[in-house]
Order: structure tokens, then C-alpha cells, then sequence
């Protein structure tokens, strides 16, 4: 047995912290670190933000947990509030990215069922998709990594090529129910489907009376500068889930349907125990109180530009480390020429925290509230890190 009762599932860092002060992460012996990696895009607003503080402290002081057998104020109101500013009309509240995406794909298979075409339960997805760690979920990711060794595969998912609407458009038959996909991929490597393919998947979608289903658990909530990522677009999903920047690092996710595509979603068809809970309700509220706020979103657009022009500047002075930058708004992909974790650890030794992706990427996922001053220093950070580690790849090839 290892030094600890944990299961062995994560390679941990050996570093633990002991608070968080807005876009800063303090160890026990005041080691300050810069926090770009944002608990995987769920610490939204920073650390210890004031105003989720007080919605959960005061919250918590009144009621913790009664179950979906009772009315939910906050679950209303939060409901509300989603639907208000989006697509939706319906919302179910679950506790993770993926029970929201459970959720979706429970929904798009029932509302065939419930119009007489039960045999239409298979969703297309596509390559590079995460969707969370559920069996169907890694089904509907396809990542062999994720899936070997837990037995078959759940059935009714297929996955064809990143951002191909024609591949998507073949792969459809009689018995496909929906389409699944990220506006921007994450743990895939920050990569967004063109709004050509968005529209096309929608107009295939339309023509054969299937679902479309967004994925925004870490895209959505005001990571890219827009509330959701698919609104840089002119295409709207069928349902959407979201989760991590809704709870601001409480765990809630949501499951968003318009009224047609959540009709056959009725009592006792799904259900959740801790699911729209009054203390992850009352900071969701919170959440919205601040992201909802005017001209908030465009401050996050524009620092998201600041720190997109500066990384491409770092990118042109040392190609041999950075090769390209991605994203949207605070959502920034590195594509790495060194090994991403060379990257992540030479900018750790920085004092500056990073998120691994797939194709060689680094992922930075700042809090929205992040400062243009942090941003600079930051980058600071940044350029130093490829400074070192371009010095070093040419001192070993000579």
C-alpha cells in the first residue's frame, strides 16, 4: 500500500496550498503562486471572492440539504435566471459537468421515445471530445485512454473527425438521435469547431429531426467573453450543459433543453439527490450576480485579448518552444513544440500555475476577474519560462 488511502488515479504535484487570495494560490509557508489554471476553469471568480462567500456562509447557516421532494426557492430562481439568458426553457440541476451531459443524452433519447421512434438513441460525437468520466460519458468521449480496462464500451456512440460536418452528415441513420459536441474542446487541446461546421451540424440537425447538444462545461459561463461560447455564433443548441464556472469551485452543474426537447423529460424519468441543493443554488446565484453584471463579459473579452496578443509575441521570440496560441477570451490553448509538461513545469518553477491538454497544448484559464496587472506579470512569467527553456534546447543541441 502507497503512503496514503487515496486511490492512485491522479499524479498529484507535490504542492498543497493553504488559501486563495483572487488570482493568487498561498502554501503554508506563504509561497505566493499565480493561479492560471483556475481549478480546470471552475474557479471563475478567483479565490475567497467576497460575494460567494457571503451568499454561501449565509446560506449555510439556514438550510443545507431537503431533496428534489420539496420546493427549492434558489433552484427556481437560478432556473430562471439560465433560461433567461439563453436558448432554454427548462432546466435540471445535477452536481457535475458530466451528470449535466448524462442528463442531455438521457434527455435526446426520450424525447425520440416519447414521439414514437425509440429506436433513435445513437449520438454522434467527435474526435478529441471529453465529456466526463461516467461510462457513458467516456463512451461519448471515445478517448481510448479513458475507456480501456472498464469493460465494453457503452453502445450508441459515434465518433467521427474534429470539425468535419461531412463525416458527421454519413455517420447519420436511422437510428441517430443527436449530435454532442464542445463549441471549444478543453481537455482536447482548446480547439473550436468553425462556425461553418456549427451551422452545418444545425442545418443537419433541422433536416433530420435530431438534437443538437453543447457541451460548455468549461467553455460556457463566460470563459470565452460571451455567457456562452456557441453566442460568438448565429447557432443555438437543442440542449447544453454546463457546470464548473457555475458554482465558482461548488459543485453544480446544469442541464439546459428548450421546452420541445425536454418535453418527455417527466416525474420519475430522472432524478438527483443532491442535485439543485439550497448551499450550490445560492452561490450559483451568486455566480450570475457577478458574471451577469454589465460589462463585465466585455472586460473578460478584452483581457482575454491582452493576454492572446502578448502570448503571440512571446510565441514569435521563441518558436522553438511556442508554436501556436488558441482560443477564445480566457480560454487560451499553448500548441507546444517542447513537451506541454516541460512547459507546465518550467512555469510552475515560475511561481505560475497551468493545465495540460491533449495534442501538446497548455492550457491558461484565469479567473474572469483576473487583473490586467496579474496579466502582465503573467506573461512576464511566461516569456521567462520559454527564455529558459529555449537557452536550454539550444544548449543541448550543441
Amino acid at each position: 500500500m502507497s503512503g496514503s488511502a487515496l486511490f492512485d488515479t491522479y499524479a498529484r504535484m507535490p504542492l498543497a496550498f493553504e488559501r486563495g487570495e483572487g488570482s493568487w494560490l498561498v502554501t503554508a509557508d506563504e509561497v505566493r503562486y499565480l493561479d492560471f489554471a483556475g481549478g480546470i476553469a471552475v474557479n471563475a471568480l478567483g479565490h475567497g471572492h467576497p460575494h460567494l462567500v457571503a451568499a454561501l456562509t449565509e446560506q449555510a447557516g439556514k438550510l443545507w440539504h431537503i431533496s428534489n421532494l420539496y420546493e427549492i426557492p434558489g433552484q427556481k430562481r437560478l432556473g430562471e435566471r439560465l433560461a433567461q439568458v439563453s436558448f432554454a426553457d427548462r432546466v435540471f440541476f445535477a452536481n457535475s459537468g458530466a451528470e449535466a451531459l448524462e442528463a442531455g443524452i438521457k434527455t435526446a433519447r426520450r424525447y425520440h421515445h416519447v414521439n414514437g421512434r425509440p429506436e433513435r438513441y445513437r449520438i454522434i460525437t467527435f474526435e478529441g471530445a471529453f465529456h466526463g468520466r461516467t461510462l457513458a460519458t467516456i463512451a461519448a468521449g471515445g478517448q481510448k485512454k479513458y475507456i480501456e480496462g472498464f469493460g465494453p464500451k457503452v453502445d450508441g456512440f459515434d465518433q467521427v473527425a474534429f470539425d468535419d460536418a461531412a463525416a458527421a452528415e454519413r455517420a447519420i441513420t436511422p437510428e441517430t438521435a443527436a449530435i454532442l459536441l464542445e463549441p471549444i474542446q478543453g481537455e482536447g487541446g482548446v480547439r473550436g469547431f468553425s462556425h461553418a461546421t456549427l451551422k452545418r451540424l444545425r442545418a443537419l440537425c433541422d433536416e433530420h429531426d435530431l438534437l443538437l447538444i453543447f457541451d460548455e462545461v468549461q467553455c460556457g459561463l463566460g470563459r470565452t467573453g460571451r455567457f456562452f461560447a456557441h453566442q460568438w455564433t448565429e447557432v443555438t443548441p437543442d440542449i447544453a450543459a454546463v457546470a464548473k464556472a457555475l458554482g465558482g469551485g461548488f459543485p453544480v452543474g446544469a442541464c439546459l433543453a428548450t421546452e420541445e426537447a425536454a418535453a418527455g423529460m417527466t416525474a420519475g424519468v430522472h432524478g438527483t439527490t443532491f442535485g439543485g441543493n439550497p448551499l450550490a443554488m445560492a452561490v450559483g446565484n451568486a455566480v450570475l450576480d457577478v458574471v451577469l453584471e454589465e460589462g463585465f463579459l466585455d472586460q473578460v473579452a478584452h483581457k482575454g485579448l491582452l493576454l492572446k496578443q502578448g502570448l503571440a509575441a512571446i510565441a514569435d521570440d521563441f518558436p522553438d518552444v511556442i508554436e501556436g496560441i488558441r482560443g477564445e477570451g480566457l480560454m487560451i490553448g499553448l500548441r507546444c513544440k517542447v513537451p506541454n509538461a516541460m512547459l507546465q513545469q518550467a512555469l510552475r518553477e515560475e511561481k505560475l500555475l497551468s493545465v495540460p491538454a491533449g495534442d501538446n497544448v497548455l492550457r491558461l484559464l484565469p479567473p474572469l476577474t483576473v487583473s490586467e496587472d496579474e496579466i502582465r506579470l503573467a506573461l512576464e512569467r511566461i516569456r521567462a519560462a520559454a527564455q529558459d527553456l529555449s537557452l536550454g534546447a539550444g544548449a543541448a543541441a550543441r
